[in-house]
Parts: structure tokens; sequence; C-alpha cells
């Protein structure tokens, strides 16, 4: 591999961010000195479900994709999954990571369990997928990994520091959705479902809002992630719950070419 000068590294200028999970990929980049997206694409990977052929598949991705055959100054993997919980801090153990994740998650001898410090104190631990994380560091050197659940609760964190209501925010996965609840600016609930029709997405959004005693005539919804107006998701959630809409995210930084469903990106976006 070739290796990168000090004073070569001082004037690269972009950083790039890749979203994996088992069904598709999705990167950007970012040019830090015009503070612009130069490049937004999202991959699907159809009928990919285990770790291997996702590597295969990545593999020709960046093969294939001249604009990963350049040099990045920062590089971002965000792991997208529900093998996941959240500890509070001051009650995490980090030699009990399997134990976190034992009851929910179904765990191998040979998973390899990492976890996220977030700045309100609590801790995401997940399962990586390993063998993508080698494969980034083979291809560009050291970079930074985290899950997606902390993207999610710390960007909308900061949105809901001084809203003194009940906010609700519903992540669209293509297999799982995360539902994230906030009170009086506070992170109440994340819990992430996977789903296969909008009978359980609603089934699971209704259930949460009884257990919170969340009333869904008067809780404000947002949607982010894989939904459109459009979709048979979204449809059922307008039947179900008064105010619901599509997230409408302000980003500090431009685009080449913005896209037309932006809330397809805030994940992505939100870990540049």
């Amino acid at each position: 591999m070739a290796t990168t000068s000090k004073n070569q590294i001082n004037t690269i200028t972009k950083d790039l961010s890749i979203q994996i999970n088992l069904n598709g990929l999705s990167f950007c980049i970012l040019n830090t000195e015009s503070n612009s997206i130069e490049y937004l694409e999202q991959i699907l990977f159809p009928g990919l479900k285990n770790t291997e052929t996702v590597l295969d598949a990545v593999k020709h991705i960046f093969n294939t994709n001249t604009q990963l055959h350049q040099n990045f100054k920062n590089v971002t993997l965000i792991h997208q999954n529900i093998w996941q919980t959240l500890v509070p801090k001051a009650l995490f153990n980090e030699t009990l990571l399997t134990d976190y994740l034992k009851y929910n998650t179904k765990i191998l001898k040979t998973d390899f369990i990492a976890y996220d410090e977030l700045i309100s104190n609590i801790v995401s631990v997940y399962i990586p997928y390993t063998n993508i994380n080698n494969y980034v560091f083979d291809h560009f050197g050291s970079f930074t990994y985290k899950h997606q659940s902390t993207i999610l609760i710390e960007s909308l964190e900061r949105e809901n520091k001084h809203n003194p209501k009940t906010k609700a925010y519903i992540n669209f996965n293509t297999s799982s959705i995360d539902l994230i609840v906030f009170k009086a600016g506070k992170l109440e609930l994340y819990n992430s479902f996977e789903t296969f029709t909008q009978e359980d997405v609603i089934y699971y959004i209704l259930f949460t809002f009884e257990q919170l005693q969340i009333n869904p005539e008067t809780i404000d919804v947002s949607v982010i992630g894989l939904i459109t107006e459009d979709d048979a998701n979204y449809r059922i959630l307008y039947k179900y719950i008064r105010n619901v809409e599509i997230y409408k995210s302000n980003y500090s930084f431009t685009f080449k070419s913005k896209p037309i469903y932006l809330q397809h990106y805030y994940s992505i976006l939100n870990s540049i």
C-alpha cells in the first residue's frame, strides 16, 4: 500500500463517510475546503443476507467506483444493524459486553463486540461487520467506525436540546426501523425493530407509544431514512398518527447535486 507523507495529508481536503448494512451501502464525499458534498450515492444489495456475500459486493464497488480511488483526510464507517443495545455509562463495564447483548441478539463465539460512548452519558454496544472493518482498513489505513444509533441519538438530541415537549422520530432502514423518543430534551427511548410489512411498522410504534403513555393524537412524529410520502409505510403512519411529517434537515454544507429525497441520507450526512 502506498504511503502518504505528512505534507500530503495536510493538502488533502476530502472526507469520506460510508454506511453499510446487509442490504446495501451508501457513501458521501465532503470537500472540506469548499464545504460541499461532492458525491452522494446509495447502492442496494438485493438478495444478500450474510456478511461474506456483502463483503464481495463491497469489494466490487470499491474496485469499480473511481470516486473511491482517491486520498481522504478522514474516513468514517457507519454500521447499521439491529445487533445493538444501550447501556447507561454509570453502569457500563467493558468486561460485560457479551452480557449486554445476549438477551436480544444471537451472539457467536467469533463475534467481535464494540461500543461507542455517546456525549449523553450513554454507551451503545453493538456487533460491527468485522470483515468490512478489515477491508476498509486495508484500503484506506486508519479510519473511524461507529454504529448508526450513535449518529441518530447524538444528532437528534442536539435538535431537541431546548424542546420542552415530547418528540418522536422513526428512522427507516431497508428491513428495520429505529424509534427514538425525546422528552423535555432528554432521550426517553431508542429501540430497533425488524420489519417486513407496514403492519409490522405500525404495530411496533403504537405498542411502544402505549408503553410510554404517548398519545398518537398529540405526539409530533418526524420520519427519516428510506421513506417518502408516497410509500405504504408513510400512508399507514398517517392513518394512525395525527401529526407525522418527513423530517426536513438543514445542513451547513452545500451539495454539488442535491438528492430529491434528502431524508434518505440523514445518518450518513450527520456523520460528516
